[in-house]
């Protein structure tokens, strides 16, 4: 399916505003100017901002007003940590992996040493980040706190855990979604929910928006297995079969193609639900937009 023209605007907007302070802002909270260079190098080296994206665009529905000096740096603190992420992820100890976003890896650029500490020195900035800012101290903590379960030992990296624990184990399909929710659900999560903490929604008034973002991050991580098994490397920018090669647990293994399109198109019906629950005087198009992302027409 094409981009939503509403999101397209949306990104074009905002992709820019997003990235233009990032080199600048991570130089000065550098002490080391190789190590700088080797964080922006991936933290620059591409990439749709989605998760910052979500994260406006739930202010935004909410009725929230985004302020550069207070809020840019909170927003983009997750790009930094999700970069972090990445960079680890293809170190030779984990997937190995030469290609991200078409161009070298950070480990392959610098070295796995110096790339290593790079995605060290963005998880701890992103922390930074959080409180760098002039929002209320209670709102710091909040946003610092949610990240740290959703990237912690009981979000992505517990997910990780399990990733490379269960290769050639045939894992049943409630323990897969588990597995997803943490290792690509829980930023994603993180991603609506730093919104609504940034907006000031209270809590009793989160459930629709958590629900939809968890129904994002499953259809994100079933779109990204089906792209592995149908795009080639120029079109992903990184190697694909390698899901099957490693004896990986994903939606197209368990189910095949045809099913795991099914499950995309079942999930992204699940998020859109839940965006139809909130109260009627919110405007929730730009969210629903979100999907839009996952062409379904990709399996024939």
């Amino acid at each position: 399916m094409p981009i939503d023209s509403r999101l397209q605007t949306f990104e074009t907007t905002w992709v820019p505003r997003l990235n233009a302070p990032l080199a600048d802002a991570i130089a000065a909270d550098s002490g080391d100017d190789r190590l700088a260079e080797a964080m922006s190098y991936s933290v620059l080296a591409g990439g749709k901002r989605l998760r910052p994206l979500l994260t406006v665009a739930t202010m935004q529905t909410l009725g929230a007003t985004f302020t550069a000096d207070r809020d840019w740096r909170p927003v983009m603190a997750l790009e930094l940590l999700h970069t972090y992420s990445l960079i680890h992820d293809d170190l030779p100890a984990m997937d190995n992996d030469a290609l991200r976003r078409g161009e070298p890896t950070n480990h392959m650029k610098f070295g796995a040493g110096m790339a290593t500490l790079a995605g060290d020195g963005l998880l701890t900035l992103a922390f930074q980040w959080l409180t760098a800012t002039a929002l209320p101290v209670s709102t710091q903590a909040a946003l610092v706190q949610a990240l740290a379960v959703a990237a912690g030992p009981h979000g992505m990296v517990a997910g990780q855990a399990k990733d490379i624990q269960n290769e050639h184990v045939d894992l049943p399909m409630d323990r897969l979604r588990v597995l997803h929710r943490e290792k690509t659900g829980a930023l994603l999560h993180y991603a609506v929910q730093a919104g609504l903490i940034l907006a000031g929604t209270p809590q009793a008034q989160w459930s629709s928006y958590i629900q939809f973002a968890d129904a994002f991050g499953l259809a994100f991580q079933i779109y990204d297995d089906i792209l592995d098994v149908v795009s080639t490397p120029a079109e992903l920018g990184k190697a694909t079969q390698k899901d099957a090669g490693e004896a990986k647990n994903t939606y197209p293994g368990k189910l095949g193609l045809a099913g795991a399109n099914q499950a995309l198109i079942k999930t992204i019906a699940q998020g859109q639900a839940a965006l139809q629950t909130v109260p009627t005087a919110v405007d929730t198009d730009l969210l629903a937009a979100f999907f839009s992302y996952f062409d379904t027409k990709r399996v024939k």
